[in-house]
């Protein structure tokens, strides 16, 4: 049988595939001044063949566009660090951009994120040998001193908190993250309250209830011995398993009310709930980006795994978080 021949349709616009798109940021962002040229190109670059790649009819959003422009510059970042990391006499590069409110996002890797206090480690180190082997030399660069300050996994929790205390923050975090836990993202904010309020219509299945029950635990460990805590969940009813959901429930109360918290639920039957947050007595208000069911999918049931046991061992997705206090 002879082949079939077919013809491949056209691309929507087959001059934009010639058309150099890098500046196509401009409209909504300015890259930092202390990108070099050499760097700036590379970016730019990047971010017209991801815009071609994704977008070849044109139309990206405002926020499309934002995500192509951090992607674009993570991954010049890379070969940057690398760089720095053979060659110490590199000058520093702040890779970030701004809106034009100002607002500036500054772009970092997955691994600089989950480990902070060891992604410019070598760095840091070639330079204190240094500066011990020649006393006149230049001490460590402010960029690499500022890279060892975080100390913790969860670099983004520390901007939350200060020493005296918990304070409002706005904080994202990226797909893939590791080192996230509740203890991190809620514990400092939920300290010292005696009702906490969830509300969350996906409270439904087993990982949904086991997230639960582990936000329950955290409570339950950092509140003061002899003290009980009120917990309220809001939720929507599951319209497949009502009777696994409900048991779910009375599972977690029946187990955690030993431990000094009192759990209850409510359902909202009307279905008119959408918003996520956590509301606590001490004027806290934690706006849930994806709710709590931030963690990807590990296996639960399995003992012998890290990821089952303890959060911070598990990948995260996407998603943000807002704190508020009620004046």
């Amino acid at each position: 049988m002879a082949p079939v021949s077919q013809e491949l349709e056209p691309p929507a616009n087959p001059a934009r595939f010639s058309q150099d798109w890098s500046s196509e940021y401009r409209q909504h962002f300015a890259l930092s001044p202390t990108i070099s040229t050499r760097d700036r190109d590379g970016v730019q670059k990047t971010f017209s063949g991801l815009l071609k790649l994704l977008f070849p009819g044109g139309g990206a959003s405002r926020d499309e566009v934002e995500e192509l422009l951090t992607l674009a510059v993570e991954g010049r970042k890379r070969v940057k660090d690398q760089l720095m990391r053979i060659d110490s006499t590199y000058p520093d590069v702040k890779f970030a951009f701004a809106d034009q409110n100002g607002r500036e996002v500054q772009v970092k890797t997955l691994e600089e994120r989950e480990h902070p206090r060891w992604y410019h480690r070598r760095a840091a180190e070639e330079s204190r040998e240094q500066t011990i082997a020649n006393p006149g030399a230049p001490s460590v660069s402010p960029r690499a001193a500022a890279e060892q300050l975080p100390m913790t996994t969860e670099p983004a929790h520390s901007n939350g908190t200060s020493g005296s205390g918990p304070k409002e923050d706005h904080i994202t975090f990226p797909e893939n993250q590791k080192g996230v836990s509740f203890d991190g993202l809620f514990g400092p904010w939920l300290d010292g309250a005696s009702e906490i309020t969830l509300t969350d219509p996906y409270i439904r299945v087993y990982h949904q209830m086991r997230n639960l029950m582990e936000l329950l635990e955290v409570i339950a460990l950092r509140k003061p011995d002899g003290e009980e805590v009120s917990f309220k969940l809001i939720t929507a009813p599951d319209p497949e398993d009502l009777a696994r959901q409900e048991g779910y429930l009375e599972q977690i109360h029946d187990g955690i009310a030993p431990l000094g918290v009192n759990f209850v639920w409510e359902f909202d039957e009307a279905n008119i709930i959408h918003a996520r947050h956590i509301v606590t007595d001490t004027g806290w208000k934690i706006l849930l980006d994806r709710g709590i069911d931030v963690f990807q999918r590990v296996e639960l049931n399995n003992g012998f795994s890290p990821a089952s046991r303890h959060q911070r061992f598990r990948r995260v997705k996407a998603f943000e978080l807002t704190y508020l206090k009620n004046a």
